[in-house]
């Protein structure tokens, strides 16, 4: 099993033998490139490099396009690195698709989460409201922050309003639920980060 790009169709429901209803994400990936190899000899490390969603030369700079013609790879919008235990595994142009999974593996998704622009306490920081009745004026303010006259700061980090969503989340432990080799889809059980159409870094979940 390999590490693999791909983009999020949506979520639906399997049935299960027993009648259970299983929530499930259905996510069209690859096919990838390895489009650069690096080794400890030359980089100090082992890692590919690779490259996802074919588009037109127009797309790209010039730097983005002679490096993958140096490889002589067809021009490619995404390019993503991982680290790797042995790069005789791989080779300069390989393809990486869906058959390098297999049905009941478990992988860890990265994407960037759904951004929802500046949200309050209670819907950032989960805070109660205040009380509704009673001639009340503190609903949903959130209060005093301030300290007393030591140390007569706000200490960095307090948990306050502001932007929420729209960060790097990844879910981990995700089983392959099915493969569609023909369609390029794997359907994991679970939630997966973004809204559809959301580019997402697939990798094997390391168990310890």
């Amino acid at each position: 099993m390999s590490n693999i790009l791909g983009n999020k169709i949506g979520m639906t429901q399997i049935f299960a033998d027993n009648g259970n209803a299983i929530p499930v994400t259905v996510i069209k990936v690859g096919p990838c490139y390895v489009t650069q190899i690096k080794s400890i000899k030359t980089d100090g490390y082992n890692s590919i490099q690779i490259g996802y969603q074919s588009i037109t030369k127009e797309k790209l700079s010039k730097p983005e396009l002679g490096h993958l013609e140096k490889s002589n790879i067809l021009p490619l919008k995404y390019l993503k690195e991982y680290q790797v235990s042995n790069i005789d595994d791989f080779k300069l142009g390989q393809v990486i698709n869906v058959q390098s999974f297999k049905e009941g593996e478990y992988v860890d998704i990265t994407g960037d989460s759904i951004g929802k622009g500046f949200a309050g306490n209670q819907k950032r920081n989960n805070f109660r409201r205040g009380p509704m009745t009673h001639g009340s004026k503190n609903h949903r303010e959130p209060g005093s922050i301030g300290q007393s006259s030591t140390p007569a700061r706000v200490f960095p980090g307090k948990r306050m309003a502001g932007r929420l969503g729209g960060e790097q989340t990844t879910v981990s432990n995700l089983k392959i639920f099915k493969i569609d080799v023909k369609e390029n889809l794997l359907i994991v059980q679970g939630s997966v980060p973004g809204k559809p159409g959301n580019l997402l870094s697939i990798k094997p979940t390391k168990r310890v």
